[in-house]
């Protein structure tokens, strides 16, 4: 049986989709799955698996309508359920299901902050879709694949962060969900851990912005030994008052910072993709939330994980997807997040 998925975007959201991809590859017999996205994110398919090829939207939807149905699929599963994917299945014209995006119950929450919404993970409601298949939750997560290639050797790193490191990724699409620089800053002194920074090329500057404010307060000395970083003596660098800053946004690419993620001792990520590829790999996430919320079903999954939000705020969720400033001018849903980490404290007490 050849199935098609669909999903055009984005980053997290097709992470999401993994585990419907694995449970119809193992548990429908004869099987061969082929999933349709947009070329950005073809990366993220290409060593998945579970997935016996890709296609992407690169011209008009008449030349993919055209190599799909060349293809003779027989069911369709729409996991992103817009108009384009409407007109896709209407076009191919084979058995097909898709799941329920709840836009109305989402409205509700964001315009009069009514939640109606199930408590249901997206992932869940994502396998819902399969279910006429016979697919049901195997239970065990979200996949992501790192091709060898992209395997990062932690001895490329700074000495300091060789032995173990926060992974922190500052970024998200919107400005809305991200935390303002200064309180990037203040949530790292926290840590009181070395920190490696992620994101992409447009969160470098940000990323120079932090690692300055902590070497302005350094002074040379030995890393102190802190739990589950074993002390290296032959390795002097700059201690600073709280922690230790790398800035590796725009230096990796999207797989090589999941290969960071995947080897780091614990993840801090706004509500992002990365966030959900620290899921896949069973980290213990810190997942800050502004403008969105996790009850729109898309936090962590399957993994442990601590939310750090301003809660009871009148005006959050301002937008189920984010806005470049807020709307209400003050951007308290990220200004005041209170920074309870309950983390242990480091060898010289902080």
């Amino acid at each position: 049986m050849k199935i098609l998925i669909l999903r055009f975007s984005s980053i997290g959201d097709i992470v999401l989709t993994t585990p419907v991809v694995r449970a119809i590859r193992q548990q429908v017999a004869g099987a061969r799955v082929h999933y349709c996205t947009k070329p950005a994110y073809r990366v993220i398919l290409a060593s998945n698996l579970y997935v016996d090829k890709v296609h992407c939207l690169t011209g008009s939807l008449a030349e993919l309508v055209a190599e799909l149905k060349a293809e003779q699929f027989d069911f369709v599963v729409d996991l992103h359920n817009n108009l384009r994917t409407t007109l896709l299945k209407l076009r191919l014209g084979v058995p097909s299901a898709s799941f329920e995006k709840l836009n109305l119950r989402k409205w509700l929450l964001v315009r009069f902050k009514w939640n109606t919404l199930p408590p249901v993970h997206i992932v869940d409601r994502y396998l819902a879709a399969a279910e006429v298949l016979g697919v049901r939750n195997d239970g065990r997560g979200l996949d992501y694949f790192i091709p060898p290639a992209d395997e990062v050797d932690l001895e490329t790193l700074p000495a300091a962060f060789q032995h173990g490191y926060v992974a922190f990724a500052i970024g998200a699409q919107h400005a809305t969900k991200r935390l303002p620089v200064e309180r990037i800053i203040e949530l790292c002194a926290e840590l009181r851990r070395p920190i490696v920074l992620l994101g992409g090329p447009e969160d470098e500057s940000t990323g120079h912005i932090i690692e300055l404010a902590f070497e302005k307060n350094a002074a040379p000395a030995p890393l102190p030994a802190l739990p589950g970083f074993p002390a290296r003596a032959d390795a002097p660098v700059r201690a600073l008052p709280h922690s230790l800053i790398y800035n590796a946004c725009g230096r990796y690419n999207l797989n090589q910072s999941a290969s960071l993620v995947k080897q780091a001792q614990l993840v801090v990520s706004h509500d992002t993709g990365l966030m959900h590829i620290a899921a896949a790999f069973k980290k213990e996430i810190f997942s800050v939330w502004g403008n969105t919320v996790p009850e729109f079903g898309m936090y962590p999954y399957r993994t442990e994980f601590r939310i750090l939000e301003r809660p009871n705020l009148y005006c959050r969720p301002c937008s189920k997807i984010g806005y470049e400033k807020c709307p209400q001018g003050h951007f308290k849903c990220m200004r005041e997040i209170k920074f309870d980490l309950d983390l242990p404290p480091t060898q010289d007490g902080r």
